[in-house]
């Protein structure tokens, strides 16, 4: 059975410097509450990072279970909306509680670029990675199948490309991503979209070559048989001799 928690909200303003971010409305729907707000900024380019905090902890953690225009690569703009589920973050809450949204300009340390996730990566080849630098320091290229490390480079100059090699071994699967992260942040990660690894020949190719090369060897066994066979005491009829 739903339950629909008592709550008593209060939006805390956020103003950035040189920007503001306006709570417009904070309303109960079901389990979550949504927050409504606006991002003004002057440079439409500006992307920013955004988080929400809850006066329960007195805003020391950010809030996890949310969605919407929240995190990083937040653009300016009016009506954004972020969706925050209660329950899943505090469980059963009853009482007064009051939410504030925080944020400054993002720059983020790598931002990919014509990263296409949905064409298949082959085993044994070279792939080359591009992305914007927004920093100079190092960073970590690691590829991983699900949760398993499959190989990595853990300092590699942040120049914006990289040249990614599949491992002619690597298990073909859906699974895979890259996990890119600053070497002297923890917090400045990012992963790719999972991408698919596939055999560098195509199985369906694999198996014409191999019935090619079965029916040439039947073919090549049957004429070496008719070669061979035949009736014993039959030869071959002789030339005729020359007149004299």
């Amino acid at each position: 059975m739903r339950r629909f928690l008592p709550l008593w909200l209060v939006a805390v303003p956020c103003a950035l410097s040189a920007q503001n971010v306006t709570i417009k409305k904070v309303e109960l729907a079901g389990d979550k509450i949504v927050v409504y707000y606006d991002l003004d900024d002057s440079n439409s380019s500006n992307e920013y990072m955004l988080n929400l905090y809850a006066s329960k902890d007195n805003y020391t953690a950010s809030l996890t279970k949310v969605k919407g225009d929240i995190g990083t690569e937040v653009k300016p703009g009016l009506d954004k909306k972020v969706e925050w589920n209660l329950l899943e973050e505090y469980g059963a809450y009853k009482g007064r509680i009051s939410l504030e949204l925080r944020g400054k300009v993002y720059v983020a340390f790598v931002k990919l670029r014509n990263f296409d996730a949905e064409k298949p990566f082959k085993r044994g080849k070279q792939y080359d990675i591009f992305w914007k630098a927004g920093t100079s320091t190092p960073i970590s290229v690691e590829l991983f199948k699900g949760n398993q490390r499959v190989q990595g480079e853990m300092s590699h100059p942040n120049n914006g490309s990289y040249v990614l090699s599949i491992p002619s071994n690597a298990k073909p699967g859906k699974d895979y991503r890259l996990k890119i992260s600053d070497t002297k942040n923890n917090n400045d990660v990012i992963f790719t979209p999972f991408f698919k690894v596939v055999p560098k020949v195509p199985t369906a190719v694999k198996a014409v070559a191999a019935l090619v090369l079965i029916g040439g060897g039947v073919v090549a066994a049957g004429g070496k048989k008719s070669v061979d066979k035949g009736t014993p005491g039959n030869s071959a009829i002789p030339d005729p001799a020359f007149p004299q």
